[in-house]
């Protein structure tokens, strides 16, 4: 492995954009930190294990969620990166009356190396989640598991739809460049004003499209070099985030919070929209600095090492750390308050723990994801073998895989013989109908754009 990073980093065209790769991974890096960081396990009288939020035992340091809320910069560099690939593959297609098969390529091209490695984490719980419940095992810190380490799934399914939206949207942004960004922008902030102002039913889950695909937007003003004053960005984001939660309905903390009756992330809100903007603004004006820093050949080789790993390790960080908290009750080790001294005390060794055992997991699963990156996308050349109605499938398809993975991240990994039920926007589904919704999707993706 490390001959191979070694080969990809000297490999690397001047043309790459270093740090876009650098920001992909410290945000997924920073988003595991951060999980590992909140999560707090207790055992309640009953000697139920339960698991908290920090930030709910001390919500002073919900602040700090301004800083490591970071899933708006890995959708920025989604954008980015998406934009690139798909005018990429545009330029290389032999005719131009190939869109719809274009389209399916794209879609394969971009989701291998994030759905390989997901299906394989669904699969892999899934198993043990169907053992476990034959074999009657139940209680403690189990159930807790099979509800909890499906939750980050969520990420992968608003991830889904961006893919899926990139082709019109980067049409709509290269006719209109800030207007497109800026028509996204005032749609979440009209559904913001119909869900407060007018208490209209169900209209606030429309912002799971408009503000996560207007900060991906932005990355394609990025690809551009259209984001010339970054530090107006961050500013009027900042500005506007500070007001929202001052004088609006708006939460302090800029993930979602236990008991809370507004949330910024479920459904996300304009607070979090404009905490995004900032956020975006303040990496970019960090680029110059961080450019010159990956310059460094030692400094590359670890973001390329990383970089192939990064979707694997977000997948499995919540079982290493459940893990973790597992072993710690089998072995009668007492856990102390949450936010006490000697549970500030105890973290860094749960965390180095975490760490170790998340390498363990990703020395296992990595092949996975590594493999989808080294065979990447070779290109349209059977473009035209595909049929007339490849885009249609190809987006039946991301559908799928889009509302399974939701449901999943909702419904958990409990109950997979008993019909326990999530509610995904106005819809109940079950675990067993959320992995067969992804699996065919998944498949239908494959199948209609495989060359």
């Amino acid at each position: 492995m490390a001959s191979s990073v070694r080969d990809l980093a000297a490999a690397t065209p001047a043309t790459r954009d270093k740090y876009i790769d650098l920001l992909r991974v410290a945000s997924l890096g920073t988003v595991v930190l951060g999980h590992w960081l909140m999560a707090t396990v207790s055992v309640g009288d009953d000697g139920r294990a339960e698991v908290g939020n920090l930030l709910a035992v001390q919500p002073r340091l919900q602040l700090l969620t301004w800083v490591l809320q970071v899933m708006p910069v890995f959708f920025f560099v989604g954008g980015f990166s998406h934009a690139r690939s798909y005018r990429s593959l545009r330029r290389r297609a032999e005719r131009e009356d190939t869109e719809g098969a274009l389209y399916a390529v794209f879609l394969r091209a971009r989701l291998q190396r994030l759905l390989r490695p997901t299906m394989v984490f669904i699969g892999v719980w899934g198993a043990a989640a169907l053992l476990l419940q034959l074999a009657g095992a139940s209680g403690g810190l189990l159930d807790v598991s099979l509800r909890l380490v499906a939750q980050p799934l969520w990420f992968i399914g608003i991830y889904l739809a961006m893919v899926a939206f990139t082709p019109p949207l980067l049409r709509l942004h290269e006719r209109r460049g800030w207007g497109a960004f800026g028509g996204l922008v005032a749609a979440a902030g009209c559904v913001d004003v119909l869900r407060f102002g007018f208490g209209v039913p169900y209209v606030g889950f429309l912002n799971f499209a408009f503000v996560w695909l207007a900060v991906h937007q932005l990355g394609f003003l990025r690809a551009d070099g259209r984001l010339r004053r970054p530090y107006l960005l961050a500013g009027a984001g900042l500005a506007g985030a500070v007001l929202l939660v001052a004088c609006g309905p708006y939460p302090l903390s800029m993930v979602g919070m236990p008991g809370e009756r507004i949330s910024n992330m479920a459904p996300p809100t304009f607070a979090l929209l404009c905490h995004g903007l900032w956020l975006v603004g303040g990496v970019e004006l960090l680029r110059g600095a961080a450019g010159r820093w990956l310059r460094g050949p030692r400094v590359w080789r670890v973001v390329v090492a990383a970089n192939g790993v990064s979707m694997t390790a977000f997948l499995w960080h919540l079982t290493a750390m459940l893990g973790v908290y597992g072993v710690l009750l089998g072995l009668g080790v007492r856990l102390p308050e949450p936010a006490t001294g000697e549970w500030w005390a105890q973290a860094p060794v749960r965390g180095v723990a975490a760490v170790v055992v998340t390498a363990g997991l990703v020395a296992v699963f990595r092949g996975f994801e590594r493999g989808t990156a080294v065979r990447g996308v070779r290109g349209v050349r059977g473009v035209r073998a595909v049929s007339g109605g490849a885009r249609v499938a190809a987006a039946v398809g991301v559908g799928l895989c889009l509302f399974g993975v939701l449901g999943l991240s909702l419904v958990g990994f409990g109950g997979l013989l008993d019909g326990r039920t999530a509610v995904l926007v106005a819809v109940r589904v079950t675990a067993p109908v959320a992995v067969a919704m992804t699996l065919a999707g998944w498949l239908l993706v494959e199948r209609t754009a495989r060359t």
